[in-house]
């Protein structure tokens, strides 16, 4: 493979390549979902608020700042993997929010809380539970590899 046909990623000291074509993929998979998840959100912050205080671990002061903020995070770095641009930081930025998630999604189902998750919106019906976790643990994978991804192009 060239250095046009391929992504390096980092393993170790040492650099393997993944296709384009695969990185395409994993930028419209990984930002795609995080920018459909936030346009339901955008839309309605106040129940997304209340989607967030469901989870009982941020302070009721700090829900309406969360439910303005996640939301945009969420647009920008999914727009920003999609279109590749300052793709690491947002790859990054994808994996900070992810853990985010899944210790929120981890705490509720400890705790027993029968919630639901509120990744999608208000009318997301998807209650916290293992399968969060591995859709969540999916698409950290896919982060992980666009954050360590050596790119040669800049967008498409």
């Amino acid at each position: 493979m060239t250095d046009s046909a391929a992504v390096g990623v980092a393993t170790g000291s040492r650099w393997r390549t993944i296709p384009d074509w695969m990185d395409l993929l994993l930028r419209f998979l990984v930002g795609g979902t995080f920018v459909y998840a936030s346009f339901d959100k955008i839309l309605d912050p106040a129940g997304f608020a209340q989607s967030i205080a469901h989870y009982r671990l941020a302070p009721a002061w700090l829900l309406h700042p969360m439910a303005m903020l996640v939301p945009w995070l969420e647009l920008v770095a999914g727009g920003a993997m999609i279109l590749g641009f300052a793709r690491r930081g947002a790859a990054w930025l994808v994996i900070l929010m992810l853990a985010m998630f899944m210790a929120a999604i981890g705490s509720a189902m400890a705790r027993g809380l029968d919630i639901s998750c509120g990744c999608f919106g208000t009318e997301d019906a998807h209650a916290v539970g293992l399968s969060l976790l591995l859709r969540d643990l999916a698409l950290l994978a896919g982060a992980v590899v666009l954050a360590a991804a050596r790119a040669t192009r800049r967008s498409f």
